[in-house]
């Protein structure tokens, strides 16, 4: 048997064995992407302190140090692992914790860098919950010594980690900003009572496998695999919002379909409270696109889209009273107002004004559309602390202006009396602050799906600003969050604060 071994086939067959035989076992975890001489020290050390010396590194499809990571596949790093002589046994952990390995290692001593020894400083939350996993099946956590080196570093400059771009922007970053920053306005941003204002979506997608044109026809011939369902719109803003702050409130007129309230209160409830309008008149707004998946990289193309959405969207006077109703009783409650305009009827004048009125503070996002196309223009608004939008809907707001898209981005924060954000899809985005532009790269260029990556930039950039932060580092934050987000497919999860923060330190590590 080599060193390279299942985690079960250790618990039921070798640590039996080493136990019986009186043996110590020592388990140390990580990534383990590039290693390092701290790595090796590190290691060696671990191995002085027990009989036998057990390694696991996290699954490369659960690596939270953003796209890209880890550099080396799973073979490649339980490899070179396996080639260091005091290191025993190597086994993959298939989860974002330690967890399935403890339970199956039930190591004596969990040995981890001195570097995390302070449990208050972890940025993930999971190494109080480590230690108490190890106690709980009789081991306890130990600490080396050695010397601190970063793979991510390494993997970053030597390795060309990061586009060339984003290297030259995070060396003038990092002598502005730290990680202590970024956790700072996170502290912040969890005491921030946040409402969300918009229209819920339903994001049906249906992957196919495409055969070729029809043989009579300009339409494509193609095979259903199979359909998944996500929220969407106000519901996918407020879902990356309640990642960082516990006190989210979603508000919204939705369809009284049966299925549609619970798929609502199933995906939401336990993660936000629900202030929701039901209409008679109308139903929940479905989006249903049909996609072919490149199955070598992992890219989606989409093909055809269809959606339930009336020609006129005009809700009826009952279930448009009691939500008027509802932002009068409510909105000055919380201290920001996510405004998630999606231009399908649900934020008329009224409801527009009185949000702008009454909000302590507004982030606004007006969204241009195939169905409300050069409808739904952000400058129907007049007044937002912060705002984002994407190069088409600046053009359609400042049409004689777009020649120029530093000055027309001055144009609409003047306007609108506040400062903001312009996404700019593969080139990044630019902040706007008191009239100075910030222009922040693309982090990423490998990307899934890009549907989610404006609503999740929205969400942190604007979050971040309402705790406090710069136009900088909410454009830093926002374009993380934007990242993440090109890499999920669709809305199917939201964009979680580990790992924005885990890749904030793997952009910093420069």
């Amino acid at each position: 048997m080599g060193k390279i071994v299942d985690k079960l086939v250790f618990k039921t067959q070798i640590r039996p064995k080493l136990k019986k035989e009186g043996k110590q076992i020592a388990l140390c975890h990580g990534v383990f992407d590039l290693v390092h001489p701290g790595h090796i020290i590190h290691l060696q050390q671990a191995k002085q302190m027990a009989d036998i010396l057990v390694v696991s590194i996290t699954a490369a499809e659960f690596v939270r140090k953003g796209p890209g990571r880890p550099y080396f596949n799973d073979e490649m790093r339980l490899k070179v692992l396996e080639a260091l002589e005091y290191v025993d046994y190597v086994m993959l952990s298939e989860g974002y914790t330690v967890d399935d390995i403890v339970e199956n290692v039930e190591p004596d001593l969990y040995i981890k860098g001195e570097e995390y020894a302070k449990e208050s400083e972890d940025i993930t939350g999971k190494i109080t919950a480590e230690r108490e996993l190890v106690e709980l099946h009789g081991g306890k956590v130990a600490y080396t010594s050695g010397q601190v080196f970063s793979s991510t570093k390494l993997i970053n400059t030597a390795l060309s980690g990061l586009p060339e771009d984003v290297i030259q922007y995070m060396e003038q970053f990092v002598k502005k900003y730290s990680m202590e920053d970024i956790k700072k306005y996170a502290e912040k941003a969890e005491k921030l009572k946040v409402l969300v204002v918009g229209d819920i979506i339903i994001d049906k997608y249906t992957y196919c496998i495409v055969h070729g044109l029809m043989s009579k026809d300009m339409g494509y011939s193609s095979k259903l695999e199979y359909s998944e369902e996500y929220l969407g719109g106000a519901a996918a803003v407020a879902r990356h919002l309640s990642s960082f702050t516990e006190n989210v409130t979603l508000m919204s007129i939705v369809g009284n379909e049966e299925e549609m309230r619970l798929k609502l209160f199933d995906g939401l409830a336990d993660k936000m409270r629900l202030k929701l309008t039901y209409s008679n008149k109308f139903p929940t707004i479905v989006k249903h696109r049909y996609l072919t998946r490149n199955e070598k990289r992992e890219e989606y193309r989409k093909i055809f889209s269809i959606n339930n959405i009336p020609e006129r969207m005009e809700y009826e006077e009952e279930a448009r009273e009691e939500f008027y109703r509802g932002l009068l009783d409510r909105i000055e409650e919380f201290d920001v107002v996510f405004l998630c305009d999606f231009g399908h009827g649900l934020i008329d004048e009224k409801a527009g004004e009185i949000i702008q009125q009454r909000a302590k503070y507004l982030v606004l996002n007006c969204q241009t559309n195939s169905t409300n196309y050069g409808l739904n223009v952000i400058t129907k608004y007049h007044r937002a602390d912060v705002f984002t939008l994407d190069q088409k809907e600046l053009k359609l707001a400042f049409p004689m202006y777009i020649a120029n898209e530093n000055y027309a981005l001055k144009k609409l924060s003047e306007y609108l009396g506040g400062n903001g954000w312009l996404t700019r899809g593969s080139f990044g985005a630019y902040g706007i602050e008191d009239q100075k532009i910030y222009d922040c790269p693309a982090f990423t260029l490998s990307v899934k799906d890009t549907i989610g990556a404006g609503d999740a930039f929205y969400s942190l950039a604007g979050l971040y600003a309402a705790a406090g932060a710069s136009v900088e580092l909410g454009t830093f934050m926002g374009n993380i969050a934007g990242a993440l987000g090109a890499n999920i497919v669709g809305n199917r999860e939201a964009v979680e604060k580990v790992n924005v923060l885990k890749y904030a330190g793997t952009l910093l590590n420069i």
